[in-house]
C-alpha cells in the first residue's frame, strides 16, 4: 500500500492525526486538524513548537516523545485558541507505509474541551471519524440546545399568554378600562404599601335616556367616549374602573388635597356635559361624583371609605346631578358635605 493511500485511509479513520518525521517535524496532518491550524502554519513545524506537553512532562526531544508511546498525552496548542487536547502516539518503524522510520503518528482528540472546540473552529460531525463517540455527543449537545431553545420559546409564549389572559381578566371589554376584579388588586397593593389615595365614584347622568331612545349601540358609543374623557383627565398611575353599566370608580394614588380633587371632578363633569354626536344625533349626558380620601380611615375601614364615597355620590345626585361632593373628614358619624 502506498504512503498516499495509507494517509488517505488515516484521514478517514483518524481525521485529527499528525505524522512526524524522525526529527519531530510535522509532515502530514489530518483534514480536521488543518481546520484548527491551517496547513501553511502547521506543516514543517516541530511538534513541540505547535504543542505544549502538559502531562507527562519531558524534554523537547523526539527521543523523549517516542518514549511516551501508548501513554495518554495531555497537550495544549501554543497558538490560536490554545485548545487543550488529548493524544496517543504510535512510533513508525522501518517498512511502514505512512512515514519515515523513526517518526510517529499522533492521534488527537479534544476530550472534555470538545464543546469549546466545536464553537471555536466551527467543527461539524464530518470532522470526526464516523465511529467516534464525539459525533454522538455532538448530536446530544445539538439536541439539548434545540430542546432548550424550544423550551425557552414555549416559556416565553406561555408567559405572554398568561399576561394577556390576566390583562383580559382585569379589563372591561367595551371601554378598555379596568374592571372590578382589577380594583381589588390595586386597593390591596395601595394598602400594603401604605400609599394614601382618593376614591371617586362617578355615575353618568341621563345615560338610561340615551340608551332607551337611541338603542344600545348609541349607549355603547357614549360609554366609550365617556371612558376616553376620564382617561384624558387622569395620570398614568391612576386607575379607572367600570363597575357597572354607567358606574365608574376612579382611584388616585398619592392625591389627597381636597382642592385638587374638586378641581378634577369639576373638570370631568364639564367635559362630560359636552354633547356626544352619534350618527349625526346629539347624546346629552352629565356626571355625578362622590369622593372620599383614604387618610380619613384606618386600614380596617376600607369598606366604610367606599360607603362614604357612595353617600357623597348620592348627595350629589340629590343636589340636582351634574355636580360633585367630597365626603367630610370629620370623625364620628360622617355626613356628605353640601
Amino acid at each position: 500500500m502506498s504512503s498516499i493511500t495509507s494517509r488517505t485511509l488515516l484521514d478517514t479513520l483518524c481525521p485529527m492525526h499528525l505524522v512526524l518525521n524522525k526529527t519531530g517535524h510535522l509532515i502530514h496532518a489530518g483534514p480536521s486538524f488543518i481546520k484548527i491550524l491551517p496547513r501553511a502554519e502547521a506543516i514543517g513545524r516541530r511538534f513541540h513548537d505547535l504543542f505544549k506537553l502538559k502531562r507527562p512532562q519531558t524534554d523537547n526531544s523526539m527521543r523523549a516523545l517516542l518514549s511516551l508511546a501508548g501513554t495518554k498525552l495531555h497537550l495544549k496548542l501554543r497558538t490560536g485558541a490554545r485548545t487543550e487536547m488529548k493524544a496517543v502516539l504510535t512510533p513508525l518503524h522501518k517498512g511502514n507505509c505512512i512515514g519515515p522510520a523513526g517518526g510517529a503518528v499522533i492521534n488527537l482528540s479534544f476530550g472534555i474541551s470538545i464543546v469549546d472546540a466545536v464553537r471555536d473552529y466551527a467543527l461539524t460531525s464530518a470532522d470526526f471519524a464516523p465511529t467516534d463517540l464525539t459525533v454522538e455527543m455532538l448530536y446530544l449537545i445539538e439536541a439539548k440546545s434545540a430542546a432548550m431553545s424550544a423550551s425557552r420559546s414555549l416559556t416565553t409564549r406561555l408567559q405572554g399568554a398568561k399576561i394577556a389572559a390576566e390583562e383580559q381578566a382585569f379589563t372591561d371589554t367595551l371601554t378598555g378600562l379596568k374592571n372590578r376584579r382589577a380594583m381589588d388588586h390595586v386597593l390591596a397593593r395601595l394598602m400594603d404599601q401604605g400609599t394614601p389615595f382618593t376614591v371617586m365614584n362617578l355615575d353618568l347622568d341621563y345615560f338610561k335616556a340615551v340608551n332607551d331612545a337611541m338603542g344600545h349601540a348609541a349607549g355603547d358609543y357614549v360609554l366609550q367616549k365617556a371612558a376616553q374623557i376620564m382617561v384624558s383627565h387622569t395620570r398614568g398611575e391612576d386607575m379607572i374602573i367600570r363597575t357597572g353599566g354607567d358606574e365608574f370608580v376612579l382611584i388616585f394614588p398619592g392625591l389627597t388635597k381636597p382642592e385638587r380633587i374638586e378641581e378634577i371632578a369639576a373638570s370631568l363633569i364639564a367635559e362630560l356635559e359636552e354633547p356626544i354626536i352619534y350618527e349625526g344625533q346629539s347624546c346629552q349626558i352629565s356626571g355625578s361624583i362622590g369622593a372620599a380620601i383614604s387618610t380619613d380611615y384606618c386600614r380596617t375601614e376600607l369598606s366604610q371609605l367606599f360607603e362614604d364615597a357612595d353617600a357623597a355620590l348620592y348627595a350629589a345626585k340629590h343636589a340636582g346631578r351634574g355636580c360633585h361632593r367630597l365626603h367630610s373628614s370629620a370623625r364620628g358619624r360622617r355626613a356628605p358635605s353640601s
